[in-house]
């Protein structure tokens, strides 16, 4: 397949072919470097035993080949990794700098979606109005992922009370980026495009139905096949794989099929990211491991007390650490032992909420 197109050790630039291979969505972040011999490729789309890798040859021509996965792969290659080529096969993948995950179908540990992303497009339609559950739950799953979450309101032109489930969005995600478009209208489209440009890698998380490969069609111009939603809102997949698309803007765009709530993988980082107004009362708790029900001297609950946080959000906080908790179980059968001990922290004096949070 030609002569060693790596990276040096830490991701150095790919000498002549450096700027080929940033239109591929290659930055100073991805780490890591490829045996002698080897080609480096990013995968488009997997199709099981195999996956289509674009790649450049050593004078610089672009290649789509279809290669086959070596038996000894270990990650096996997802949509967006970097890999190692020889003989039109993927003989390595390199470390990921960021992974989208879901918990395995099959019941057996995770399963990556996408790989090697900057931005995490939370699609969320609001022509039936705001599934705040299913966002809070996607902003959880991109925190967790490394990258970048971005909310992405459509169908905006179905929409009502835009302005009302704008504020809403604010509120429930107070750190994310927030843009509302429309495939009709064209509305926020440019922007979006804006946004996705070269050395960006991106990829849409949204359920079926939420106007995602719409968006695509709109940003590209292209015709990707749609399907239609019901009227209960559901839709069914118009995507069935995980594949990178290059953009006219420079960016590249991973799409997946739509994913459901019983897909969302939860973690720790991501549930701290999202409910940062909830983590930074909890630093006023008396307990470290204070669990916000009825604990004795919890600052969350007080704060809900006075009007300073929405009884609604520490009931989602509640909730999603419920899920925590059984993906935990699940995972680790021993994880049901009995809570430790509460152990108390340093004294505090009664907190004001407007203080800040306690070092």
């Amino acid at each position: 397949m030609g002569e060693p197109t790596g990276p040096a050790p830490g991701g150095a630039p790919l000498g002549s072919l450096g700027a080929a291979y940033r239109t591929l969505g290659r930055t100073p972040l991805d780490a890591g470097s490829l045996d002698e011999g080897l080609s480096l490729g990013r995968v488009s789309i997997v199709h099981g035993a195999t996956g289509d890798v674009i790649w450049f040859s050593p004078d610089g021509l672009e290649r789509t080949t279809m290669c086959r996965l070596a038996s000894s792969l270990d990650p096996r290659p997802v949509a967006g990794d970097w890999v190692g080529l020889r003989d039109e096969t993927i003989v390595s993948v390199l470390a990921r700098r960021s992974a989208l995950r879901r918990p395995d179908p099959h019941g057996h540990g995770v399963q990556v979606l996408a790989a090697n992303l900057d931005l995490v497009l939370l699609v969320v339609p609001i022509d039936r109005g705001l599934n705040e559950r299913m966002l809070e739950r996607f902003a959880v799953m991109a925190w967790d992922s490394g990258a970048r979450p971005y909310v992405v309101l459509t169908k905006a032109d179905g929409a009502t009370d835009i302005d009302g489930i704008q504020r809403t969005v604010r509120s429930l995600v107070p750190d994310v980026e927030l843009l509302t478009t429309s495939s009709v209208s064209g509305r926020g489209i440019e922007h979006l495009r804006s946004v996705l440009h070269r050395g960006v890698t991106a990829v849409m998380l949204g359920a079926s139905g939420a106007g995602k490969t719409s968006l695509l069609n709109a940003l590209e111009g292209s015709a990707e096949v749609t399907r239609k939603v019901s009227r209960a809102g559901e839709g069914r997949h118009a995507t069935t794989t995980r594949k990178l698309y290059r953009l006219t803007g420079g960016g590249v765009l991973l799409d997946i099929p739509g994913i459901r709530l019983l897909d969302l993988m939860i973690g720790q980082a991501g549930v701290g990211q999202t409910f940062s107004d909830i983590e930074m009362i909890a630093d006023r708790c008396r307990f470290r491991n204070c669990s916000h029900r009825g604990d004795d001297g919890c600052a969350v609950e007080a704060a809900v007390a006075a009007g300073a946080l929405p009884a609604a959000r520490l009931d989602s906080w509640r909730a999603i650490h419920g899920e925590l908790e059984g993906q935990r179980r699940s995972r680790d059968p021993s994880t049901n032992a009995q809570r430790p001990r509460r152990t108390p922290t340093a004294p505090t004096t009664t907190a004001s909420y407007d203080d800040p949070p306690r070092p």
